[in-house]
């Protein structure tokens, strides 16, 4: 049609319809799903405004609506015959045939299905995403004087339900409109699910059994973090109130079908809704948690006679103040398995956050290291590399990640090691060109491309590497003639609209890029570009382009992370602390072929013990001591030298996250990582035995150790053949009886 590829994928908007990690993780859990031939669904909120556009004015962030579809989008396929109502507010009635919940308001749930394919295997699962939709008969049944204009105008209100994505990460905001959106999310599901169960030939294996006996074995029911918590007491309310089980049958059932991932150990991004809050939009529901909680206390209590303490530690109501609803306790008292995200992170979640829990049930919490889909994020955004790996151990590593070590034979093959360097200069020439487009700045190709690309939080640390630039800049300045190793440092990430010092942080980095980048002592030795609107789209250019991908949060706050491992698999070489999966990359690559700095989580325990004191960092070291009397001076703010304030301040009173602590240990690692650099052989085979050790890192490895420990189900690589060719007769489409 005399139309360019690449042209039109450029055209399409990103479905933004997540944060950051936690989102995109389960984009590739879906992937990974299909390919093993998985009978799995993945289910969530068709929001009609994704996670924000971020635009930046004269450095200061700025959000835009996204109108992803605005054009309209072709993947989804409305099934308005699948369409559930869901309840809220009203009131609880008992009587001898037990609860009944009435006079509640209606939304409906309209779901669109969007289609996920296997890797070359002819599986194709879904994706059914939720839709609110007001009932017909919305504002106009009830006692309405007449106003027929004002109760259709009023039908918005149902339908904000699937409105907006709130666009917190690591961060909870109790607000009711969410609390309706992760309700809403939970019942339009369950429903979906149990009608399915119903249908299928399992559901009537046996009139004298009860129907539900064989529900966990026919269904799992994974918890991407607590966002759909209200799904325990919902499927206790369906079991009990509505088909009639035992409160100790529904409660075994319920219990052997959910299984809980924890993503993040911040105090702040922990949910707890307000108990007041629940009860005016789901009084049945606050009803049974209570219910659930008496009977865990009371457990509790036989275990552990007169220690009040632990009780009060362990309940999911929290007293004092507001009375507060624990969704992770809620969690973890309703599933069979919990589990962390990274080696480090299941650790921290047994020992510290959960630790009364884990010592009431250790077999209950499991790990499951996050992984990434190959398909995405090595074959389509960087064929180059691909081809190049097929080259020398076959096309199979694609869906078989660990084949990767393969690689290790070509460590010391001087045609291979050229090829992966001509590969990544090619990456980062074409990403050059595309930011001189953007940005209308000249990049040098050659200089080492140092990107620091994620969601802006103090826990990230794009303040340390701020403090970094400076540093550099510095150097240059105090010494023109000395060698100095090129830089391009590209930031990249967006801020909660509400999180002041996140914005702040955006808005130093663009200050110091406007200093840095007119300094003609400086010139072309060190460039900082801030990446406008980081997306997937945006990271799958960025990443194949990266020399150092930089991974610093402070240890024990990062639960996996998961562009660590983009980078790694791209042949990028990782600046970054212990924390997270980077802990287990360093193990996979040896410690040796990363560039590990700064505290471990015992040294950032002991330093808490001791009292973190900024001051003494900042009078022990005369170049941070430059670079904040910089930034308090109003050097990089000339027009008002007092703008950042807000940020030195933190720094020296109240940074939970230690930047000065870490900042020596940093910079002196990154001298190291000039040094390798100028040697371009011997950073490529770090590179090479990066790419060699990446294969544990796979959402397919990942998903298999969910399937098998938690899901009790087992992956297929039965290829089912393809819909034009005739199949033998009675041949089973499911080999899989569970679906997840």
């Amino acid at each position: 049609l005399g139309l360019d590829m690449e042209e039109l994928e450029e055209i399409e908007e990103d479905a933004g319809l997540g944060n950051g990690g936690l989102g995109r993780l389960a984009a590739c859990f879906l992937d990974s799903m299909a390919t093993l031939g998985l009978a799995a669904y993945g289910y969530g909120i068709r929001y009609e405004y994704g996670i924000f556009n971020q635009k930046i004015r004269d450095g200061w962030q700025v959000e835009e609506a996204d109108d992803w579809l605005r054009h309209g989008n072709p993947w989804e396929k409305a099934r308005p015959e699948y369409m559930l109502p869901v309840h809220f507010y009203g009131r609880v009635e008992h009587s001898a045939s037990g609860a009944k919940w009435i006079d509640t308001q209606v939304v409906l749930a309209l779901p669109y299905d969007t289609p996920v394919p296997g890797y070359m295997n002819n599986t194709v699962n879904t994706m059914r995403l939720w839709s609110a939709r007001a009932p017909n008969d919305f504002n106009l049944r009830d006692f309405n004087v007449g106003d027929y204009i004002q109760a259709v105008l009023d039908r918005n209100l149902a339908e904000n339900i699937s409105r907006v994505l709130y666009p917190n990460d690591n961060f909870f905001e109790g607000k009711e409109l969410r609390l309706k959106q992760e309700y809403f999310v939970v019942a339009a599901t369950l429903q979906d699910i149990i009608r399915r169960f119903k249908a299928s030939k399992f559901g009537s294996t046996d009139s004298v059994r009860t129907v539900f006996d064989s529900f966990p074995d026919q269904v799992a029911i994974q918890l991407n973090d607590t966002h759909p918590a209200m799904a325990i007491p919902e499927l206790m309310r369906i079991f009990v109130d509505i088909e009639k089980l035992p409160w100790d049958k529904a409660w075994d059932i319920t219990k052997r079908t959910f299984a809980y991932t924890n993503h993040t150990v911040l105090p702040e991004a922990l949910e707890r809704w307000p108990v007041d809050l629940v009860e005016k939009l789901l009084p049945r529901h606050l009803q049974i948690i209570y219910e659930i909680n008496q009977r865990h206390l009371d457990h509790i209590a036989a275990l552990f006679p007169n220690d009040v303490e632990r009780l009060r530690r362990m309940s999911l109501i929290e007293e004092g103040g507001t009375k507060r609803i624990n969704m992770a306790h809620l969690c973890i008292v309703g599933s069979h398995a919990v589990n962390g995200v990274a080696k480090i992170h299941s650790e921290i979640v047994k020992t510290q956050v959960f630790e009364d829990f884990a010592a009431l049930e250790p077999e209950k919490f499991q790990n499951k290291t996050n992984g990434i889909t190959p398909r995405r994020w090595l074959l389509l955004c960087n064929p180059g590399l691909a081809e190049l790996i097929a080259e020398k151990i076959g096309e199979d590593y694609v869906r078989d990640l660990s084949q990767l070590t393969k690689l290790h034979k070509f460590v010391d093959d001087d045609l291979f090691i050229r090829e992966v360097a001509k590969v990544k200069q090619e990456n980062k020439v074409k990403f050059a060109l595309y930011l001189e487009k953007e940005y209308k700045v000249k990049i040098n190709p050659s200089s080492m491309f140092d990107v620091h690309v994620k969601r802006i939080h103090e826990y990230k640390r794009q303040l340390m590497n701020c403090l970094h630039i400076i540093t550099m800049y510095n150097r240059i300045r105090r010494d023109p003639a000395k060698l100095f190793v090129p830089r391009t440092v590209i930031i990249g990430g967006k801020a909660a609209p509400g999180y002041h010092m996140a914005k702040m942080i955006i808005k130093l980095i663009n200050a110091v890029a406007q200093v840095v980048n007119n300094d003609p002592m400086v010139g072309s030795k060190l460039k900082v570009i801030f990446l406008e609107n980081y997306r997937v789209s945006l990271a799958e250019k960025v990443i194949p382009a990266t020399d150092l991908s930089e991974q610093i949060s402070t240890a024990g706050t990062e639960a996996s992370g998961t562009g660590n491992m983009k980078f790694m698999l791209n042949g990028a070489l990782t600046i970054g602390t212990m924390d997270g999966a980077n802990v287990e990359m360093a193990e996979e690559a040896g410690e040796e072929n990363l560039f590990i700095f700064g505290m471990r989580v015992e040294d950032v325990t002991e330093l808490d013990k001791r009292g973190y004191n900024a001051q003494l960092y900042y009078d022990r070291l005369p170049e941070l001591k430059q670079a904040i009397d910089q930034i308090k001076s109003g050097f990089f703010s000339p027009k008002d030298p007092n703008l950042f304030h807000d940020v030195v301040n933190m720094l020296f009173h109240h940074d939970r996250f230690k930047v000065f602590a870490d900042y020596e240990a940093y910079v002196k690692c990154q001298e190291k990582v000039s040094e390798l650099y100028l040697n371009s052989k011997a950073w490529t085979k770090k590179v090479i035995r990066n790419i060699a050790a990446a294969g544990k890192f796979s959402s397919d490895r990942t998903i298999k150790e969910y399937a098998r420990d938690i899901w009790h189900v087992e992956p297929s690589d039965l290829k089912i053949p393809p819909p034009n060719e005739p199949r033998e007769a009675g041949q089973d489409k499911t080999p899989n009886g569970t679906a997840a």
